[in-house]
């Protein structure tokens, strides 16, 4: 964030909310406390001074004051970042070298995770990758040890894979498996859950046994069989879960496109695609693309590995990726192509929808995910996805934890539409 300078005859405006310096310092300002004496609070302009000194950076200080104590520290570390062209900036000059820069670097990471939630250090880190591309933070192990992992973290780390020293791969590798284990903790048992609970409703049996009985559709349908002199229901039809089928009973294909702006969407999907690949009733396929297609099923088992075979940017060739994901159904009826992509198409549109709707006609459900992250609305090709969705495909940007219910939504059949907007996810529509 630039510093915006304030005249010393100019007063910032009145009250606490004025102007959120969250924006800048998003930890509450307090007094600092001397060693070894309990110094006064500060009065409420004194402090509002200080936070918006916190908030538009160093060249406030004629106008609100010096900071002392701890809160100039979390000075230093916002301004190390952004006013990197001052004394303490990380981006400052580096004609002589970079040498010197590794430890300033792991000095103000430590900052950071000391002053700042790791919600804000998460911020923080992806400004820095993103504004002073500090590549050091992510090629040398003192600096991966330092950093606070997250899903942009392994997204950065993935991007950078070719170019990872052989020193820091070991250390790069058990970043991302860090974080890849907490996803798997997280999303893990509700995608399970929700999956074999479809399929296990989604295949009725006639003639079941006890144990298979599913006494609520049962009740439901011999209700005309009420006997209320006898106060029982004679249940003259039977109806039980499906009995567990010796081949997989759905197939499911997850093509992603593996351009940059669909980094935090790649690694999420990775995990669900290894749960899925999992579960021995779905048979699960994993592709990914750019201008090229590349199938990635055989390195379900471990999703580490997985990711670190994707190669996040480049073009984006749609239509060729969905061909192949058509010549690789065997059983149209019982498939699920979801579709990861904001649907920026570098190939030919008019073949893409061609294939669409030979698919949607065959009987594969079809669902494009604008986004697959809690990134909120995402950038997407407004046109095409109103024209994918008069196809009978739906588009639609999902949370991960939405993630298991999509899916089992569509295992039972039912509309993905019509279950996206009763969770409050807005579809494209034809026309739009």
């Amino acid at each position: 964030m630039t510093s915006t300078p304030v005249s010393p005859d100019r007063s910032p405006p009145a009250g606490d909310d004025a102007a959120g310096p969250q924006d800048r310092a998003p930890a509450a300002v307090a007094a600092d406390e001397p060693a070894g004496a309990a110094a006064a609070p500060p009065s409420p302009e004194a402090e509002r001074l200080q936070r918006w000194r916190l908030v538009l950076g160093s060249e406030a200080q004629p106008s609100c004051g010096a900071l002392q104590g701890r809160i100039a520290e979390m000075d230093r570390a916002l301004a190390a970042l952004y006013e990197p062209n001052g004394p303490q900036g990380l981006g400052g000059d580096r004609r002589g070298g970079r040498g010197g820069s590794a430890p300033q670097v792991a000095r103000w990471l430590g900052d950071i995770r000391q002053y700042f939630p790791s919600s804000v250090v998460q911020v923080m880190q992806r400004d820095a990758l993103q504004r002073l591309q500090l590549t050091e933070m992510l090629t040398q192990p003192e600096m991966l040890e330092a950093v606070q992992p997250d899903v942009h973290l392994v997204a950065s780390l993935i991007s950078l894979a070719s170019v990872i020293p052989a020193g820091t791969r070991e250390t790069a590798r058990a970043v991302v498996r860090r974080v890849v284990d907490e996803l798997m903790k997280r999303l893990e048992e509700p995608l399970r859950a929700a999956v074999t609970g479809a399929l296990d409703r989604s295949q009725r049996n006639r003639r079941p046994r006890h144990a298979e009985i599913d006494w609520h559709r049962t009740i439901r349908a011999n209700l005309r069989h009420w006997q209320p002199e006898l106060r029982t229901l004679v249940p003259e039809t039977l109806i039980g879960y499906g009995r567990k089928a010796r081949r997989p009973q759905r197939e499911v294909i997850l093509c992603i496109d593996q351009s940059g702006s669909m980094a935090a969407s790649v690694v999420y999907s990775s995990i669900f695609g290894a749960v899925l690949a999992s579960l021995p009733a779905v048979a699960t396929r994993l592709v990914v693309f750019d201008t090229a297609v590349v199938d990635l099923t055989e390195q379900l088992h471990d999703p580490v590995d997985l990711l670190f075979g994707v190669q996040l940017g480049g073009g984006t060739d749609i239509e060729g990726a969905v061909a192949y994901c058509q010549s690789q159904i065997r059983d149209p009826r019982n498939t699920i192509l979801v579709l990861i992509s904001d649907l920026y198409e570098g190939g030919v549109e008019a073949k893409l929808l061609r294939r669409a709707a030979e698919l949607v006609e065959s009987g594969v459900q079809v669902v494009t995910l604008l986004a697959l992250s809690d990134e909120g609305a995402p950038a997407f090709d407004r046109d095409l996805a109103a024209k994918l969705a008069a196809l009978g495909v739906p588009s639609f940007a999902c949370t991960p934890d939405a993630f298991p219910g999509l899916m089992a939504a569509a295992i039972r059949r039912e509309d993905v539409s019509a279950w996206a907007a009763g969770q409050g996810l807005v579809t494209s529509r034809a026309g739009r």
